[in-house]
């Protein structure tokens, strides 16, 4: 009998030192969130202002890194297949939830492979154009575009980026066949949009926003229904007479299917925390980011939200009969 009371009590003091309580005092060392896009892009400036603060809400360095390829799959797959202990999540984005339609076959299920974990910020699409492109406006844009898309080209973050995406359906909806320039990120296209090697450039406003302040690259529109708040002076699609459709990029983070909750749980709190932080929102403002609002920030919100993500990005796509290997 004692000795089975002293198998019981090991067993006890193994459940209470088991797998919660590991993660209630995660994390114990540095851990490693992928940027699926190269760096110099807004995915990258948005993942790296959040990281810096995020290391300290959690008491461990968030270490950076950046995965490309894919239109952002590559470095969500790695990810996908990581051990579900919290030590490396992806800053997932629309590009996600967009990859499970585009491709006949993603290397990942979204909603089956990985754990939302919060709603982080938004960025509005810009479409910006080479310098000494001779326009003025989107309709002088679209006029131009018609006459000589013959010879132009338009730039993205890779095949299946938002960015592809939201120019390949606004060339479709203005009858525009234009050669696609694909890229491995926003940095390096934007580094070809300043030296005038393509024509212009759909993109997040984290990338666009330093650019187009210091006059290398011209704005054309906000592709959204109002204007975007940190470029108060250009006017959106919705102003310029094309009102077809919107386009802004949402954010995220997502850990491997089978992270214990309480992990996802303080991920999620030191996340909200760091958004909370005055200078984290104004970086984030200036680079080209909105914050997510707090009503949107729990982890069943980003779970519906992904979801239906998913299928509003889907039908466009399908529709426009875009697809990728």
């Amino acid at each position: 009998m004692r000795v089975r009371g002293a198998v019981a009590l090991a067993i006890l003091a193994w459940s209470q030192s088991g797998p919660s309580a590991v993660a209630q005092s995660w994390p114990t060392r540095a851990v490693t969130m992928v940027v699926p896009f190269a760096p110099g892009g807004g995915t990258d400036v948005l993942g790296r202002i959040v990281a810096k603060r995020l290391s300290e809400t959690l008491g461990q360095q968030v270490i950076v890194e950046n995965v490309g390829g894919a239109g952002g799959m590559m470095g969500s797959a790695r990810v996908v297949k990581s051990p579900p202990d919290g030590y490396q999540f992806v800053l997932g984005s629309r590009a996600d939830a967009i990859n499970q339609t585009l491709y006949k076959t993603p290397l990942y299920n979204l909603m089956s492979d990985l754990e939302p974990v919060v709603l982080v910020a938004d960025q509005p699409t810009v479409m910006v154009a080479r310098k000494d492109l001779p326009v003025n406006g989107l309709q002088e844009f679209i006029a131009y575009t018609r006459a000589n898309q013959a010879r132009m080209q338009f730039g993205s973050a890779g095949a299946g980026s938002t960015g592809f995406i939201d120019c390949a359906l606004f060339n479709a909806a203005i009858g525009l066949n234009i050669t696609h320039v694909p890229y491995r990120g926003g940095g390096p296209a934007m580094q070809d949009l300043i030296g005038g090697r393509i024509d212009y450039f759909c993109t997040l406003t984290g990338t666009a926003v330093p650019q187009i302040e210091s006059g290398l690259i011209k704005a054309v529109a906000v592709m959204t229904k109002d204007r975007a708040p940190m470029l108060p002076n250009l006017p959106s699609t919705w102003e310029q007479g094309f009102r077809d459709f919107e386009a802004s990029t949402w954010f995220g983070f997502y850990v491997p299917k089978g992270t214990p909750a309480a992990v996802i749980k303080r991920l999620r709190d030191a996340t909200v925390e760091a958004l909370d932080t005055p200078s984290v929102q104004e970086q984030l403002l200036k680079s080209g980011s909105l914050v997510s609002a707090p009503d949107r920030r729990s982890t069943e919100y980003l779970k519906k939200f992904t979801e239906s993500e998913i299928a509003k990005n889907g039908a466009p796509i399908k529709a426009a009969g875009i697809s990728m290997e």
